[in-house]
């Protein structure tokens, strides 16, 4: 049985909060036993799997994937080679995942977990290098367009283009003709072509491939001990937990990992970006006092301004952007008229329009949702429109569904002309 199965199990065990006595006792099973199923010693068998879905009120999903044979054959992280195997799978095309939501993200966090072990202690030997071969420069270039075609465009190309590039990673990798510093950076490379199609299939409704991705950016970070790419590949995977319901808390322990490993490491913007990404996960437990807290560290972080060594990456963290996660969050939380201030000073500094149209779609929908709320229809409406506006020419699922649901919350006010023909637009 592969372990990815017994790791969603032990995974899940643990997040329920019940002790092993408990939650033996309930299963109906011997509390030794378990732990041997867990630990690999004994089979996970039908019986078993359906126990842990009863126990858990997991809707089946143990028993599917054990009938799915565990799902993708995981590679266990201590294995020799495990990164480049998991990234030759991948690149080849194989290793699909049909994962659910709450699923993707039980696993995310084992992801999560794996990771913090293997970087511990690990330092990059490629962070700061600009010069190299032309293979690999060309490589590096390439993503970083990427990430802009993804904030103008969406995903729908980009994870097409970013798996190319992977392959691209993966044959240089290994052809052996790297070492070194050169290696790492390669390593480095198919860490982030990776974290762009986990982005990219998350925000393409996939969770399953999303997180089989994001599972490899962190082998190949912690292959090439490249700290700030995998924390910043955890920041964008706790963005899919949070987006779960019932897995922000997950969101929160991912991000919380993230933080400690860069600690010392990292740059203000890198922690401003961790800090409000914390924000939106505790918003979603509904943490406001937590929420304000890491709003407040965000703030005062990026108010320390931009570094020489800020990683490239972090180019859209921005004090517009931190108003934005506040209005999301303070909406989140049901402080309507937070949400709307903090909206309106993040958009006469957000650049949405022109550079992130995709991203501000959803921030654009959330301000209409909180004139909603505060029973400001016109309002309302302008702010659909605008919103409606950006995402014309972008493929993201996500964005969609945000709008989507906006309209399903104006539809009961369909007699009121302007939402009538807002809803008529499709």
């Amino acid at each position: 049985m592969p372990d990815q199965l017994r790791d969603d199990l032990r995974a899940a065990r643990r997040a329920s909060g019940m002790s092993w006595a408990d939650f033996a006792h309930a299963a109906g099973f011997g509390e030794a036993y378990l732990r041997n199923v867990e630990n690999g010693n004994r089979r996970v068998t039908d019986q078993v799997a359906e126990a842990y879905d009863r126990v858990l009120q997991a809707g089946g999903r143990f028993t599917r994937e054990a009938a799915a044979g565990g799902g993708p054959a995981a590679v266990p992280w201590s294995q020799d080679g495990a990164a480049l195997t998991v990234l030759t799978n991948l690149a080849g095309g194989r290793q699909v995942d049909r994962r659910d939501f709450i699923s993707a993200g039980i696993a995310l966090s084992v992801s999560a977990t794996n990771w913090g072990t293997a970087i511990r202690g690990r330092a990059s030997s490629s962070e700061g290098t600009v010069d190299g071969p032309s293979l690999l420069l060309g490589l590096e270039s390439r993503l970083e367009h990427l990430r802009r075609v993804d904030d103008g465009l969406g995903s729908g190309e980009v994870f097409h283009a970013a798996r190319s590039d992977l392959s691209l990673a993966v044959t240089a990798i290994k052809s052996g003709r790297f070492t070194g510093t050169l290696l790492d950076r390669l390593y480095a490379t198919a860490a982030e072509a990776s974290r762009q199609v986990a982005w990219a299939a998350f925000d393409q409704g996939r969770p399953g491939v999303a997180q089989s991705y994001f599972d490899a950016s962190l082998r190949a970070s912690a292959e090439c001990g490249d700290v700030i790419g995998g924390a910043y590949a955890l920041s964008f995977a706790a963005i899919q937990c949070y987006s779960t319901p019932g897995q922000a808390r997950r969101a929160v322990d991912i991000l919380d990992t993230a933080r400690a490993r860069v600690r010392g490491r990292c740059t203000p913007r890198m922690e401003a970006m961790l800090a409000s990404r914390t924000a939106r996960s505790l918003s979603k437990t509904g943490d406001a006092a937590g929420a304000a807290h890491w709003l407040h560290l965000a703030r005062t972080a990026l108010d320390k301004g931009v570094h020489d060594d800020d990683p490239a990456v972090l180019y859209w963290v921005t004090e517009g952007e931190i108003e934005m996660i506040a209005g999301s969050s303070a909406l989140e939380l049901g402080d309507t008229r937070e949400a709307l201030r903090r909206f309106s000073t993040g958009m006469t500094i957000y650049r949405g329009d022109e550079e992130y149209p995709r991203t501000h779609a959803i921030y654009l929908a959330r301000a209409a949702e909180a004139h909603l709320a505060d029973h400001d229809l016109d309002a309302a409406i302008a702010t659909a429109r605008h919103a409606a506006k950006c995402l014309g020419g972008v493929d993201s699922a996500r964005s969609a569904s945000q709008l989507k649901g906006l309209r399903e919350k104006l539809a009961p006010h369909g007699r009121y002309r302007p939402v009538a023909e807002f809803l008529a637009g499709g």
